[in-house]
C-alpha cells in the first residue's frame, strides 16, 4: 500500500471514529509503527488531524476553550509531576509568577512548602492555595475567562510595573512552528504582560499540548527558558522541542513526591 493510501485509511478512521491509535493502525496496515508516525506526521502537517501521544485525532477548532473543571480531569497524574519538577526552579526567598491553569493550580500545591515567596498570579484559584498569612500574594485583576483566568487591560495593566525571578506558564498548545499558542485573545494579552515580567520563564505542559495549536500565538518557542513536560512526550517531538527552548526538563510521574 502506497504512502497516500495509507493516510487516506488513517483520515477516514479519524472521521469516522474521532481518533485512532498507532498500535490499532499497524495491525490494519501491517506496517511499522515507525511508518505510522510519519503518516500521521504528515496528515498533521497538511492540517488534517491532530498528532496526540499514541495516535492521530480530529482537529478541535481553535477558538474552542475548556473550562477549568473539564481541563482538571486530563491526565492529572502527569500535571502533579510535570508540578513537581517546576518547584525545583523557585528557591526560598524568590518572587515568582504562576499564570492560570490546571498545572500552575497543581505546582502552586507544590510551592507552598516553599518559604518566603511572593506571588504574583492572575490565576484566584492559585491565589486561594498560597494564601498564607506570612506570604505576600499580588492578584492581578480583570476579566475572568472559562480557564478561570483574569485578563484584560486591567491584568495588563496591574502587571506593567511588576518584575519577578521566575515565571511559571501554564498554555493550551505548544507547536515548534506556532509557538505557544491560547485560542482566547485577552488571555494571549495578558500572558505576554506575564513574560514580559519576568527574569526567566518555565512553561509548564504535559505531553498532550504538543502540537496543539490555539486561535493565537502569544511567544515563540525561543522566548522559552525552561520546558517542564512528562515521559508521554515521544522522543522524536523532545529533540524537536529541545532545538528551540533553552532547556527540557522530562518529569518522571514515578517519583517519589517526598
Amino acid at each position: 500500500m502506497l504512502a497516500h493510501q495509507r493516510q487516506e485509511v488513517i483520515l477516514d478512521a479519524v472521521r469516522a471514529h474521532g481518533g485512532v491509535r498507532v498500535a490499532d493502525l499497524v495491525e490494519r496496515l501491517g506496517v511499522s509503527e515507525m511508518t505510522v508516525r510519519r503518516d500521521i506526521g504528515e496528515l498533521s502537517r497538511q492540517g488534517l488531524v491532530a498528532r496526540v501521544h499514541g495516535g492521530a485525532a480530529a482537529l478541535g477548532r481553535t477558538s474552542e476553550e475548556p473550562g477549568f473543571a473539564a481541563k482538571s480531569t486530563r491526565r492529572p497524574d502527569a500535571k502533579r509531576a510535570v508540578a513537581r519538577a517546576a518547584a525545583r526552579f523557585a528557591g526560598p526567598g524568590a518572587s515568582v509568577a504562576l499564570s492560570a491553569g490546571t498545572t500552575t493550580a497543581a505546582l502552586a500545591a507544590e510551592l507552598r512548602a516553599v518559604p518566603d515567596l511572593t506571588v504574583v498570579t492572575n490565576s484566584p484559584r492559585v491565589a486561594d492555595v498560597l494564601h498564607e498569612p506570612d506570604r505576600t500574594v499580588i492578584l492581578s485583576g480583570g476579566e475572568r475567562t472559562p480557564s478561570d483566568a483574569l485578563v484584560g487591560p486591567v491584568a495588563r495593566a496591574g502587571l506593567a510595573t511588576l518584575h519577578v525571578d521566575v515565571l511559571f506558564l501554564g498554555v493550551h498548545g505548544l507547536d515548534v512552528r506556532a509557538g505557544l499558542t491560547t485560542p482566547n485573545l485577552l488571555e494571549a494579552d495578558t500572558n505576554r504582560a506575564l513574560m514580559d515580567c519576568a527574569a526567566r520563564v518555565v512553561v509548564v505542559a504535559d505531553a498532550t499540548k504538543h502540537a496543539v495549536v490555539g486561535l493565537t500565538s502569544f511567544a515563540p518557542l525561543s522566548a522559552v527558558d525552561v520546558l517542564v513536560t512528562d515521559a508521554a512526550l515521544d522522543p522524536a517531538d523532545r529533540a524537536a522541542l529541545a532545538e528551540h527552548v533553552g532547556e527540557l526538563v522530562i518529569a518522571d510521574p514515578t517519583e517519589d513526591p517526598t
